[in-house]
C-alpha cells in the first residue's frame, strides 16, 4: 500500500467517522504525514485509525507555556499518520485507549507527567507519578521548572489499587517490587488457583530517572548522550533514533560511511541481545547447556565490538552528525571472519536445542499470545513477529543504509516462547548475513559533519527498529539549538501488557521463562 493510499483511506475513514482532518502543510516530522486533528474529534480519529486495522505506536504532548500539543503516531503496512492537536491545560481529549489497548499507559504517563486529561479513560491509576509529587504538580509543565517545592521523602506506594479477585481458593502473589537478582524494581500482581494463573498485574516506574526532564536544555550532542542511557541493552538504537530526530530537524545530512557503521552497530547490538536471551530462556527451564554457549558467544562478540569500537555495548559512538569511531581494513575482515563463524556454531547449537524434547515439552504452547492478541496489542519487534505480526522497520518503512537491501524478516503464527526464542535464532542469522553484506558494500568518505544549526524552533521525529523492535524518538529544539522537548518511546511500552495477557492460564513456575521471553525493558519503560 503506497503511503498516498494509505492517507487517502485514512483521510476518508475520518470524514466517514466526522472528524476534521487536515495535512498539515508544514511536514517536517517525516517521514511521518502530520495531520492536524480538532481536539473535539481526537477520538472520532482512532475510531477511524481502527476501522482501517492501523496500528496504534506512540503517544506523547509537547508542553507550551499554556496548552499542551498532544501528538499520536500510528502505522499502517509501513506507513506512518503523525496526529497533532492542541488542548489547553483545563481541557480534556477523548481516550484512545478503549479503542487501542495500546493507548493505556501511555495515556496515564502523559498525565502524571503533564496533568493532560482524557475523558472516559478506563485506568484512572497513576502510572508513573506513584507518589512521588503532590497531587497537583505535573513535573513536564514548564511552570514546575521554577517551582518552590518542599520535598520530602516519597512514601511507598504500598497502596497502589491493584486489581484482585476472589473466590474459593483463589490465592494472591505478591513478587517484587525489589527482586533476589539484580533485575530492576518491577512489580507482578499473580492472582491464581492451585498453579494456575487467573490474572497477572504489572506495575513498574519504581525508579524514575526523569530522562524527559533532564533532557531539556541540553545540546544535540548532550541529548545523544542521554538517549543512549534510556535502555543500556540499546544504547546504539536509542542513541540512533534520537539523532535522526535532530538530523531530519536542523535538514542534516550524514555521511554514507557513518550511516553504514551505525548499521554495523545495530546490528552488532541485536546479535548480542538475541543469543543472551536464547541462552537465559532455555536456562530458566533447566537447559543450562544453550545458556553456556550461547554466554560464551555472546562475550567474544561484545569483545569483538570493544576491540572494534571502543566499547563493548558501543556506547556513545553514535553521534549527531554520524559516529565517533571508524573501522579500518583489519577491523573489517575480523568482524567477518567472526560473523562466519559464529554463523556456523549458532546454527550447530540451535539444531540441538530443536532436538531437545524435554526442551520442547516445556517451551511450545507455553506463554501463548495469538495474532489476535497481539494485533490488539500493537506488539512489535520478535513478540509480534512470533505471533503473525511481520512489521520490521528496516524492511517495511526502510531507512538509509537499511533502503539498500533486502531484509528478511522471520514470523510465525504459534506465539508461544518457543516461537519467541527461534524469532529471535533466526534474527541472530539474518543479522550476521546483513553485517556481512554491510562490511563488504561499506563506502568511503568521512564518519561525520558538524550538526547544522537550526535557524528557529524546529522538530524531528526519529524511527529505528531497535532489537526489541520499533523505537520512535521526538526532538524540538530551540533556536538556539538547545532541546526543549524530548520523548523516547522504547518499543517495551507495548511488549510488557503481552505479558500480562500471555501468562493468564499458564502455571505460576511458568513465568520466569514466559517473562524472560518478552524480556521488557524496565529502564527504556521508567522515564
Amino acid at each position: 500500500m503506497s503511503d498516498a493510499a494509505t492517507l487517502d483511506r485514512f483521510l476518508d475513514a475520518c470524514a466517514q467517522a466526522g472528524a476534521a482532518m487536515r495535512v498539515s502543510g508544514e511536514q517536517y516530522l517525516s517521514p511521518a504525514v502530520l495531520l492536524e486533528v480538532a481536539a473535539e474529534h481526537w477520538g472520532l480519529a482512532a475510531s477511524a485509525a481502527r476501522s482501517m486495522n492501523l496500528r496504534w505506536s506512540a503517544l506523547w504532548a509537547d508542553p507550551r507555556a499554556d496548552h499542551n500539543e498532544v501528538f499520536c503516531l500510528l502505522e499502517g503496512a509501513g506507513e506512518y499518520l503523525l496526529l497533532r492537536t492542541e488542548i489547553g491545560f483545563d481541557e480534556a481529549l477523548s481516550s484512545h485507549a478503549g479503542i487501542f489497548a495500546a493507548a493505556d499507559r501511555p495515556e496515564r504517563h502523559a498525565r502524571d507527567m503533564l496533568g493532560l486529561a482524557f475523558a472516559d479513560a478506563p485506568d484512572e491509576r497513576r502510572w508513573t507519578r506513584h507518589q512521588a509529587w503532590p497531587e497537583n504538580h505535573f513535573p513536564l509543565r514548564e511552570e514546575a521548572d521554577g517551582a518552590d517545592t518542599e520535598w520530602s521523602p516519597t512514601p511507598a506506594d504500598s497502596a497502589y489499587p491493584f486489581v484482585s479477585a476472589q473466590g474459593a481458593g483463589v490465592v494472591e502473589i505478591p513478587v517484587g517490587p525489589i527482586h533476589a537478582g539484580i533485575i530492576e524494581p518491577g512489580h507482578f500482581r499473580f492472582q491464581a488457583i492451585g498453579e494456575v494463573v487467573l490474572n497477572l498485574e504489572i506495575h513498574l516506574g519504581y525508579v524514575h530517572k526523569g530522562i524527559e526532564k533532564i533532557a531539556r536544555g541540553r545540546d544535540a550532542e548532550g541529548l545523544v548522550r542521554l538517549a543512549a542511557r534510556v535502555s543500556g541493552d540499546s544504547c546504539v538504537a536509542h542513541a540512533w533514533a534520537a539523532c535522526q530526530a535532530i538530523e531530519r530537524a536542523t535538514v542534516t545530512e550524514v555521511p554514507a560511511r557513518a550511516l553504514w557503521l551505525r548499521a554495523i552497530m545495530a546490528e552488532r547490538e541485536r546479535i548480542a541481545n538475541h543469543l543472551g536471551d536464547i541462552g537465559a530462556i532455555c536456562n530458566d527451564v533447566g537447559f543450562a547447556f544453550a545458556q553456556y554457549q550461547m554466554t560464551r558467544l555472546k562475550e567474544d562478540f561484545v569483545r569483538e565490538s570493544n576491540d572494534a569500537f571502543g566499547h563493548r555495548f558501543m556506547m556513545d559512538c553514535v553521534v549527531c552528525g554520524g559516529v565517533t569511531r571508524d573501522l579500518d581494513a583489519d577491523a573489517a575482515n575480523s568482524m567477518v571472519e567472526q560473523a562466519n563463524a559464529m554463523a556456523s556454531e549458532v546454527e550447530q547449537i540451535i539444531d540441538i536445542i530443536e532436538d531437545a524434547e524435554s526442551l520442547e515439552d516445556r517451551l511450545m504452547t507455553t506463554g501463548r499470545l495469538t495474532p489476535e492478541q497481539a494485533q490488539m496489542l500493537g506488539v512489535v519487534g520478535y513478540v509480534g513477529k512470533a505471533s503473525g505480526l511481520n512489521f520490521d522497520v528496516r524492511a517495511a518503512a526502510a531507512y538509509p543504509p537499511y533502503n539498500k537491501f533486502e531484509v528478511p524478516v522471520s514470523s510465525y503464527r504459534a506465539g508461544d516462547v518457543a516461537a519467541r526464542a527461534k524469532v529471535r535464532a533466526d534474527e541472530v542469522g539474518i543479522s550476521l548475513a546483513l553485517l556481512n553484506a554491510l562490511l563488504a558494500s561499506l563506502p568511503g568518505g568521512s564518519i561525520r559533519v558538524p550538526v547544522r544549526r537550526p535557524a528557529h524552533s524546529c522538530s524531528g521525529l526519529g524511527i529505528v527498529e531497535g532489537w526489541r523492535g520499533e523505537i520512535v524518538s521526538y526532538v524540538r529544539l530551540e533556536a538556539d539549538g538547545r532541546v526543549a522537548r524530548f520523548y523516547p518511546r522504547d518499543p517495551s511500552w507495548l511488549l510488557w501488557p503481552a505479558l500480562e495477557l500471555l501468562q493468564q492460564d499458564n502455571i505460576v513456575p511458568d513465568f520466569p521463562v514466559c517473562n524472560k521471553s518478552i524480556n521488557g525493558s524496565y529502564s527504556g519503560q521508567d522515564l
